[in-house]
C-alpha cells in the first residue's frame, strides 16, 4: 500500500493559503497611527556618563588656588598667606551660595587654615627679628643680624 497521493500526469504546485479576513485589528495590537516605544535599553550598555565617570559639582577654581598658595607659602612668605586667605574666604562663600553646585568647600577651609598658620608664623618671625634688634647692643652686629634675616 502506497501513501503518495496518486498521481495525475501533472504536476502542480500547492495552492497558497488564503488571505487574512478584513476586518479590525485585534485589541492586543496598538493602532497603526501610535508610535512606537523605544527599545529597552539591553543590561550589557555602556554606563551613562562613561565608564568608571561619574559627574558631580565642579570644583571652586579659588578653591583650588587657596590650597596651593596656602601650601606654596613656604616660598611665598605673607604674600602667599594673604593670598590664601583671601581666596579662601571668597571661594567658601560662592561654594555656600552655589547651592550644591559647585565643590571644594574642604580645600577652601585647609587654604584658610594655612593662610592663617602663615600669618602667624610671619608675625612671630618679624616678632623675633625685632627682639634680636633690641637685644643686640653692638651696632655691626645688628646690622649683619638684619642683612642676614633679609636675606634668608
Amino acid at each position: 500500500m502506497s501513501t503518495l497521493p496518486p498521481d495525475d500526469g501533472e504536476n502542480q504546485p500547492p495552492t497558497p493559503p488564503p488571505p487574512p479576513p478584513a476586518g479590525p485589528p485585534p485589541a492586543s495590537s496598538p493602532p497603526p497611527s501610535a508610535p512606537t516605544p523605544p527599545p529597552a535599553p539591553s543590561g550589557y550598555g555602556q554606563p551613562p556618563g562613561g565608564y568608571g565617570y561619574q559627574s558631580g559639582p565642579r570644583t571652586n577654581g579659588l578653591a583650588i588656588a587657596s590650597l596651593v598658595l596656602g601650601i606654596a607659602q613656604i616660598f611665598l612668605c605673607i604674600i602667599g598667606a594673604i593670598l590664601a586667605l583671601v581666596f579662601g574666604y571668597i571661594s567658601r562663600r560662592q561654594i555656600d551660595e552655589s547651592g550644591g553646585t559647585q565643590g571644594g568647600r574642604g580645600m577652601a577651609i585647609a587654604g584658610i587654615i594655612l593662610g592663617w598658620i602663615g600669618i602667624g608664623l610671619g608675625i612671630a618671625y618679624i616678632v623675633v627679628i625685632v627682639i634680636a634688634v633690641i637685644v643686640s647692643d653692638d651696632s655691626n652686629s645688628r646690622s649683619a643680624l638684619i642683612q642676614h634675616a633679609l636675606s634668608g
